[in-house]
């Protein structure tokens, strides 16, 4: 028996427990993490947003396909799947924050790690990564104790709140969208230099990683004089023209997204830094490109400080970016923290591995 871990939103976690509670399911990019899960395996269940522990889960099935919507949507993407027996199963308010010490000062992954600070997210960025052992029987037990006692840990109801609308494209789906609060200057903000000198070396080290994994790469005119004080790409791989047939108002936004890395003829991913509170102009940059082009094929990626990740799924959230040709934004759209970026960085092997490593560093809207 292996312990793994099984992230939820508030949403999914509402629908959830609404279902049946026997099948629980993954993205399709998760199916070779799958694979490696078997019956009698605990799926440790974590509600992120709010940050605690809820539940576990026994597998009791062998990894299957499908893609039948389990819930009231059209559209379901957790098409990998695992029929599951649930040991314990808590509502939002009965959770265990991480942040408890009978918690916190117990998890290898925190107890040594000040509460302040996201050096802690990390082992708990994407569904079926493996629990240490220790951790896993000490959650288990912890968890069980829970299910008797019922101790209530109120909720913040703006943190665990969201909304379903449903969409007017000819395939209706009900989907998530948030109502961000409008508490930033959008007009006159001021944005520190450290901010800005902090983005430009997580964009040199974009460029930088593409480079090593063979990508040509292109940065925004407006940029390069800064980036390449951090980044000296080898010969012609920091492109001049950008080799597209598209239209001048696609060519033109295209031109503006912080880093993309091209291959041959085509961009296979393309990254924003938002460095800024309001974490709202490279997102629109990367709505527009899919309202204009809703039949490119390319990964697209918001990278942010970790202290700004709940703000940047707010943002993809929005209602207006839910409403797209193409699909709800949150779809298409992940999240990478600046420390993932180092992280990643600091592979000894990057021009051996391929651009699909960025899955296991990337987090989505869930």
């Amino acid at each position: 028996m292996a312990y793994y871990l099984d992230l939820f939103s508030p949403l999914t976690y509402k629908a959830f427990l609404t279902s049946a509670r026997d099948i629980t399911g993954f993205r399709s990019k998760q199916k070779n993490a799958a694979s490696k899960l078997k019956p009698g395996d605990i799926l440790i269940c974590y509600l992120t947003k709010v940050s605690r522990w809820v539940g576990t889960l026994e597998i009791t099935s062998e990894m299957f396909e499908d893609s039948t919507p389990r819930f009231v949507s059209n559209e379901d993407p957790f098409v990998v799947r695992f029929k599951v027996k649930p040991l314990v199963i808590l509502d939002p308010e009965y959770g265990i924050p991480i942040r408890e010490e009978l918690v916190w000062n117990n998890l290898s992954i925190t107890a040594h790690l000040p509460k302040e600070g996201s050096q802690w997210t990390g082992p708990l960025r994407s569904s079926l990564k493996m629990i240490d052992k220790n951790d896993g029987d000490y959650l288990l037990k912890l968890l069980k104790a829970q299910s008797q006692t019922h101790q209530e840990y109120p909720l913040d109801d703006d943190l665990y709140g969201k909304y379903l609308i449903r969409t007017t494209t000819a395939h209706q789906t009900d989907i998530p969208v948030s109502i961000p609060e409008d508490t930033d200057n959008h007009s006159g903000e001021v944005i520190e230099e450290k901010e800005v000198r902090e983005s430009v070396k997580i964009q040199a080290l974009i460029a930088l990683i593409g480079e090593k994994m063979g990508f040509k790469i292109w940065l925004p005119r407006n940029d390069r004089n800064l980036v390449l004080q951090e980044w000296k790409p080898d010969g012609d791989v920091l492109l001049n023209t950008l080799p597209l047939n598209y239209d001048v108002v696609t060519i033109k936004t295209i031109e503006q997204i912080d880093v993309l890395w091209l291959r041959r003829r085509s961009i296979v991913r393309a990254f924003e830094i938002e460095h800024t509170t309001s974490i709202y102009s490279g997102i629109l940059r990367m709505a527009d490109l899919l309202a204009l082009q809703p039949n490119m094929d390319i990964k697209l990626h918001i990278v942010a400080p970790d202290e700004r990740k709940e703000k940047v799924f707010s943002e993809i959230q929005r209602p207006v970016f839910s409403l797209l040709e193409k699909g709800a934004l949150s779809q298409y759209c992940t999240y990478l923290s600046y420390d993932s970026i180092r992280e990643l960085s600091r592979e000894k092997h990057l021009g051996n591995l391929s651009h699909t490593v960025l899955e296991d560093y990337e987090e989505n809207v869930e």
